[in-house]
């Protein structure tokens, strides 16, 4: 993987910045994205850099589509070209809550960060992808996505998602003569810390409700992520992985 460049979207922490230090480590120069956290974001480009990698870090919200274009041409500028892309960021309200009780501006930017961000900013980097005849593209889910359930007071943003599924699946057949794989990867229900824990550090500890047993981490999604973006994965696209430790968000919310 030496030498390609990997755009992160919301990478300045979290699963983003657990995804940019694995594939720094596989040997990706790194072009971190972040909103808010600009110290951060410094902080990780200089960890990144010390790895002997390149790095760049970029303001830009993917639910605004004129920052999103910006996103993707600043960053080609200055790296000379994106070659994987993992769409990590996504506005998510936490509160469970009916699908009436949303406000407009909720519903919009709900919609806009997990769904048309995403798809502007692949139109944008798929024309240098192209004519490299080589790209990745990651997209986020969460556990079950495929599925396409219903899943009560969690209605806007699970229709953004599971639109986002179908999005993939075509993607990837249209893209695959480009040498572009596309897939999804969608996550357990990984909280807090655990977001940039290893998976050593989690030994020993208890998660009661996922049924393997322990707590899930950033490793675990930047491991996958990092498979799925090898040179010789390229047989491998249009899949929606489930990255769970088994556990089912949606039926759990269902049986209750």
């Amino acid at each position: 993987m030496k030498g390609k460049t990997a755009l992160i979207t919301g990478s300045a922490k979290g699963l983003g910045k657990s995804t940019a230090l694995h594939l720094a480590r596989m040997g990706c120069n790194i072009v971190i994205n972040y909103v808010h956290s600009e110290r951060e974001a410094g902080q990780l480009c200089a960890e990144l850099e010390a790895r002997g990698v390149r790095a760049a870090a970029i303001q830009a919200d993917i639910a605004d589509p004129e920052q999103t274009e910006r996103l993707a041409e600043q960053a080609e500028r200055e790296m000379g070209g994106i070659d994987i892309l993992v769409n990590n960021a996504g506005p998510f309200i936490r509160e469970r809550r009916l699908f009436a009780n949303y406000a407009r501006e909720e519903i919009l930017g709900l919609v806009s960060g997990n769904l048309l961000g995403v798809m502007l900013l692949d139109h944008k980097l798929l024309t240098g992808m192209r004519a490299r005849n080589w790209g990745r593209i990651i997209h986020f889910g969460f556990g079950h996505a495929g599925e396409a359930r219903a899943w009560p007071q969690r209605a806007v943003y699970a229709a953004a998602k599971t639109g986002l599924v179908s999005f993939t699946k075509t993607l990837a057949v249209e893209e695959a003569s480009y040498g572009i794989t596309v897939n999804m990867i969608c996550p357990g229900d990984i909280r807090g810390a655990n977001k940039e824990r290893t998976i050593d550090e989690v030994q020993g500890e208890t998660d009661e409700e996922a049924p393997r047993g322990r707590p899930g981490t950033g490793e675990d999604i930047a491991r996958a992520i990092g498979f799925l973006c090898e040179a010789r994965s390229d047989f491998i696209t249009g899949n929606i992985l489930d990255v769970t430790g088994g556990l089912d968000p949606i039926r759990g919310t269902l049986k209750g």
